[in-house]
């Protein structure tokens, strides 16, 4: 992927030229610009304006530092208004009630996922994506709850922290209060024995609306226990049962990006990593994939917006100091072999990819079984693929009393659960980066990776050759090899 341009163009036009959505991203093609021109309103004629239909969010791209009194003229008179304005990425998060709204303001500078979701399919290709939509949920099952502990000491059934050397490592360092991990998640249990001394409620917020919400119930979980199983592993500890997460010494914010549907549109996602760079995490992690679809495609209407303002986004984090970590999936495919999208029946070319993880700058991660080979489900591809951490695999299951074989990690209501998937491989890697980001408080996110792709143990394909390709060092399957823990702290 092409690095983002450092966006410095002044911004030119005037203020009906603005109204009229003339005034398009830098990155727009003749075909988008086209498409924003004729979506322009007739100088001096009312635009009709629906009052009673449902309203959904859209992201909306400008210009960056577009000032946001012509951003609101804009989105007026195109029947839409402002949620929330990110001037440094030049992204708008607008809602409207017309269903033609992206055609007013032009198809390669909007998009709404939820509108795509929730209108009912009137069209052979409307009702494919729907019954896509509805297959795809399967894969999401693998993330769901597979047990619940029993009661006493769970120290033994944390095999997925010994397979990365972490509790060795916590006897070095637990890690610096000074680092904040942001999890971009279903929210995270505060209340939780092993969690409640290291969530920041002040750096916390809700993303759900695209518009950051700093209330504790905005950022709270309501239908998921995923972020809580998430942020248990990076960071939590519990003396009374023996439980302790990679790095239980830093700071977790809690960063609600997924809506009680279980979706992740991408407003919220600008919404977290628009928050995360402005409170100065040291690292996020990203256990989810941008919603409704799963490959965005920057030469397509629709997906262009979605795909620039997660882009701009996400590189606007990266560069004031942010390392993201993201899952690489579920679906068990070669990310570079798709010509599909499994979600969307839309054609997938080597430009297109799956979000937010295709960005440059993103740590990508594979997910291991007990064994310590790639889990059935685990999306790979060489190049695609930083590093591995245990996900977990029911058929890799380890030995009696050590545990099931999906990780254990923290649940709603003060419990403990298994979960497996690599939403469970991706906080393990974004917690050996907390450690690292606590020795290294100066390194920058670039180095930060070096870092983690240097210490890690390399894997070899083994017998996944040859769909696995590539050398010891770097291969389709778990890129520089599984994190180590120790190595970070040594």
């Amino acid at each position: 992927m092409s690095r983002i341009r450092r966006w410095l163009v002044p911004v030119v036009g005037t203020v009906a030229a603005l109204a009229a959505g003339v005034l398009a991203a830098p990155t727009a093609t003749a075909a988008s610009a086209a498409s924003v021109a004729s979506a322009a309103p007739a100088q001096g004629k009312p635009v009709p304006c629906d009052t009673t239909s449902d309203a959904y969010s859209y992201v909306v791209i400008y210009q960056p530092y577009t000032p946001q009194f012509a951003v609101d003229l804009e989105l007026r008179a195109k029947c839409g208004s402002r949620v929330a304005y990110y001037p440094e990425i030049g992204v708008a998060v607008a809602s409207s009630r017309n269903a033609d709204f992206s055609e007013r303001v032009g198809a390669f500078r909007s998009y709404s996922g939820g509108r795509e979701v929730a209108v009912p399919p009137t069209t052979p290709a409307a009702a494919a994506r729907s019954e896509a939509r509805a297959a795809a949920g399967t894969v999401r099952q693998q993330e769901e709850t597979t047990g619940i502990a029993a009661d006493g000491d769970l120290s033994a059934q944390q095999w997925d922290m010994r397979a990365i050397h972490a509790p060795e490592a916590n006897k070095v360092s637990e890690g610096s209060k000074k680092v904040t991990v942001g999890v971009l998640d279903s929210g995270i249990d505060a209340t939780h024995p092993a969690l409640s001394a290291a969530v920041d409620a002040k750096d916390s917020a809700g993303c759900i609306t695209g518009a950051p919400d700093r209330t504790a119930a905005s950022w709270a979980p309501t239908t998921s226990d995923h972020g809580t199983h998430v942020a248990g592993t990076i960071a939590g500890k519990d003396v009374a049962r023996g439980f302790t997460g990679i790095a239980p010494g830093v700071k977790l914010a809690s960063v609600k990006v997924v809506s009680d549907a279980g979706y992740i549109f991408p407003e919220s996602a600008v919404c977290g990593f628009m928050w995360a760079a402005k409170h100065r995490f040291e690292v996020t992690n990203n256990s989810y994939y941008i919603d409704p679809g799963m490959f965005y495609c920057p030469k397509q209407a629709g997906d262009s917006a979605a795909y620039e303002a997660v882009r701009r986004a996400v590189t606007y984090s990266n560069r004031n100091g942010v390392l993201n970590v993201a899952a690489a999936g579920n679906s068990g495919f070669d990310v570079t072999a798709q010509t599909t999208d499994p979600n969307r029946p839309h054609t997938v070319d080597p430009s297109c990819g799956i979000l937010p993880k295709s960005i440059e700058g993103v740590v990508t991660v594979s997910a291991v079984g007990y064994a310590g080979t790639k889990s059935s489900y685990s999306n790979f591809g060489q190049g695609q693929i930083e590093v591995t951490a245990p996900g977990g695999d029911s058929a890799q299951r380890p030995p009696a009393g050590q545990g099931a074989g999906c990780p254990l990690s923290t649940v709603i209501g003060g419990q403990y659960g298994t979960k497996c998937g690599t939403s469970m491989a991706s906080p393990h890697v974004a917690g050996v980066a907390a450690l690292l980001a606590s020795e290294h408080p100066f390194a920058s996110p670039r180095q930060l990776t070096a870092l983690l792709e240097r210490q890690a143990d390399p894997v070899a394909c083994g017998t996944g050759a040859p769909v696995c390709t590539g050398p010891d060092a770097n291969n389709s399957y778990y890129g520089h090899g599984l994190v180590n823990a120790l190595d970070a702290v040594g």
